[in-house]
């Protein structure tokens, strides 16, 4: 797997002209599920990663090596990557590709390439975890009390969660009980922030909002067991209470598109959001079993923006528990056989 061909892909040239969808950040598990759903229901799938062993490369149609969105190149990589593979609809499954990919909108759309991606605001406000939650304060929505400064962590009750203000998962996520050692924490590194630890049951909610911003899904699932701060373990449920602040913690950074949702349900049933991913989530798998097909609506809606979109439905109780899986590629490009199931699996 190499960076963009130089020759058009013979799937789609001549008689055999499928419109492709192109899925980036095929590495992580956001990526991998939406290129399963989509290969599921027959869609052409190109996936590219920055990593040439991302899992998801070999499973879709295609799988292409492009440079990180941090990259100037980025963009036109991209851009060929959809000429040479005749994509009409791009999904992003990175937060941090998106203001890339936003900026990008313009250079897709003149070779064919549609796009619902979020406004780079809404983008900034999820993923700098201070101006989420003051922008959750200002709108009334119940979350945890945050500092940023030292001079702030007075007023922000113990015990606490110590994390960077920007992340991921739950990389550089610490756990204090005595204040000295938040403030000695935040001290030492002026990037993170400090909340009030909640308790309670942990849950996601994947949503999907229309670009009018009307509410077409909601999936609350409890986070059963995770670990490296994904899901493994995780049952869907109903909450009208979780429905309602998931709700409101969207509309106040004016997200559309699909955005998973975190945060706690006390003892007594109060629900608190803590951060909010503009993005689909690790868990995805969960919410499509459960009968709420938000990978197909959001592309019909990249694909027309005009496209009327149905709210989604879903099952509570559903369950999942996860396991792992492989996929093979060999240097010389020959198949490699699955020895589990005995098929070739490598594409």
């Amino acid at each position: 797997m190499t960076l963009a061909p130089l020759a058009p892909d013979p799937a789609w040239t001549g008689a055999r002209r499928a419109a492709s969808v192109l899925v980036t950040g095929a590495g992580g598990p956001a990526g991998v599920a939406v290129v399963r759903r989509l290969v599921a229901l027959g869609h052409r799938v190109v996936a590219v990663d920055a990593d040439a062993t991302a899992a998801g490369l070999a499973l879709a149609d295609a799988g292409l090596v492009v440079p990180r969105a941090t990259s100037r190149a980025f963009v036109d990589v991209l851009v060929a990557v959809c000429t040479l593979h005749g994509v009409d609809a791009l999904i992003g499954t990175v937060a941090e590709e998106l203001p890339a990919l936003a900026a990008g909108a313009d250079q897709l759309a003149a070779v064919g390439v549609a796009t619902w991606l979020p406004d780079p605001a809404a983008v900034e406000a999820c993923c700098d975890k201070a101006t989420f939650a003051a922008r959750m304060h200002a709108a009334g929505v119940p979350h945890p009390a945050c500092a940023a400064e030292v001079t702030e962590i007075a007023r922000v009750p113990g015990p606490w969660i110590v994390k960077p203000r920007t992340g991921r998962g739950s990389r550089g996520v610490r756990a204090l009980d005595d204040q000295a050692a938040v403030v000695a924490a935040l001290l030492e590194d002026t990037t993170l922030i400090a909340q009030t630890r909640l308790s309670g049951r942990e849950f996601t909610a994947d949503a999907l909002v229309a670009r009018d911003g009307r509410l077409l899904a909601v999936v609350p699932r409890w986070r059963d067991e995770t670990k490296a701060g994904i899901s493994v373990k995780g049952t869907t449920f109903d909450s009208s209470a979780v429905t309602t602040v998931v709700a409101d913690a969207l509309a106040a950074v004016r997200l559309t598109g699909p955005a998973n949702v975190q945060g706690f349900v006390a003892d007594d049933g109060r629900a608190t959001v803590v951060e909010i991913n503009p993005r689909f989530s690790g868990g995805l798998p969960l919410t499509l079993a459960a009968g709420a097909d938000v990978v197909s609506t959001y592309l019909v809606g990249i694909r027309d923006a005009s496209a009327p979109l149905p709210p989604l439905s879903f099952r509570a109780g559903v369950r999942m528990s996860r396991y792992f899986a492989e996929t093979y590629t060999s240097e010389d490009g020959a198949p490699v056989d699955d020895p589990c199931t005995g098929t070739a699996v490598s594409r």
